[in-house]
């Protein structure tokens, strides 16, 4: 009894010792990698540093902090007294960790990478089309890296485990290209996953363009993993599945440029005075600030027996002011012609056969 006792007591004391060093290493871990990332935001926030430099410090923070914490426990475990059974339980449970916080490492390490990618550009800027370009690679693949790391860390971490080693291995394989391609290419996940690679590569789409896609016309707010959510002129999101972009057709109107025609019909009768009009629409154009200044076209487009068609055609830096010069066009060639013309307005024509000469009603 006595010896039970004793070995009970002296398995007590290795236990407090054991927890007593973990705890103190991984206070101390803690503490060393809080004042070595306090001292690292100090010398980013100096003048002249670049932004990469906020960006480790800002995605590199929490796993440095994790692979250190983890790192010290790992070397602390071999040195304290306890069970060699209990060691080995206690190094794979860490050992878990630092696979998982390697992860977390890569996937920061892709975070700083595309905010230095990013900070080459000014994201700003109204219609530079080479931003949103690498905007829109950056973004998609930044989440398919994001994915890809996930799946490979976790196959590895299930590997570890003797007895699901077979799945660890099997998620792995089906990870690779040739099996994502040939073998789950038909699941509408992976297949959305596919098709946001395409868009990153081929470009039909980037961040910012006007579209007109499933009869409504908008903005690509986001391309996420699998889907691309377009902001409507009256802000509601229309949600399309990549797939959808890359299977079916739709109109980019800023594809290789920002600028757009716009266009206003009006129908009027033949006595109309076109050059009138088209006076009048060179004086509005050049009394709005949404007019590029280069399309200024009014033109009879049409003729049918009972009104004229007239185009007017002009051309805007973008979709936004294409849309209000439109509007404001229209509105100013219809008070014009109520004003000046009222006569010119479309009119219905009749004939009355039957009555004598001389007659009217």
């Amino acid at each position: 009894m006595h010896a039970i006792m004793h070995g009970f007591l002296n398995d007590g004391a290795d236990a407090l010792v054991s927890a007593a060093a973990l705890a103190g290493t991984l206070a101390l871990a803690l503490a060393a990698n809080s004042f070595l990332f306090r001292v690292l935001a100090r010398i980013a926030r100096k003048p002249g540093r670049h932004v990469a430099d906020a960006s480790v410090i800002r995605h590199g923070r929490r796993p440095a902090r994790f692979i250190l914490a983890l790192l010290s426990l790992m070397l602390t475990a071999a040195l304290v007294p306890l069970p060699r059974s209990a060691i080995r339980v206690l190094e794979h449970v860490l050992g878990l960790g630092l696979v998982a916080a390697a992860g977390w490492a890569l996937i920061a390490a892709v975070e700083v990478f595309c905010d230095w990618t990013m900070s080459r550009y000014d994201l700003h800027a109204k219609n530079d089309l080479t931003a949103r370009k690498v905007e829109t690679q950056v973004h998609v693949l930044r989440r398919v890296a994001s994915v890809i790391i996930v799946i490979v860390t976790g196959s590895i971490m299930l590997m570890t485990i003797p007895g699901i080693r077979t799945v660890g291995e099997s998620v792995l394989a089906s990870a690779g290209l040739a099996g994502l391609v040939l073998g789950m290419a038909a699941k509408p996940t992976l297949s959305n996953l596919i098709a946001g690679i395409q868009i990153a590569l081929t470009q039909p789409i980037r961040i910012g363009d006007a579209v007109f896609i499933y009869d409504e016309w908008g903005w690509i707010e986001e391309i996420a993993t699998t889907y691309v959510v377009v902001r409507v002129w009256d802000l509601r999101r229309v949600v399309v599945p990549l797939s959808y972009i890359i299977e079916n057709p739709f109109q980019n109107w800023t594809k290789t440029t920002a600028n757009l025609l716009g266009y206003v019909y009006l129908y009027v009768d033949y006595t109309v005075p076109v050059d009138e009009i088209r006076a009048e629409l060179t004086r509005l154009l050049k009394a709005s600030d949404k007019w590029l200044g280069q399309v200024n076209v009014l033109q009879v487009t049409n003729a049918t027996e009972r009104t004229v068609e007239l185009r007017a055609l002009m051309d805007a830096p973008d979709s936004g002011a294409a849309w209000d010069l439109r509007c404001y066009v229209r509105e100013g060639l219809i008070k014009f012609i109520q004003a000046r013309y009222p006569q010119c307005l479309p009119k219905t024509r009749a004939e009355l056969a039957g009555l004598p000469v001389g007659r009217s009603l």
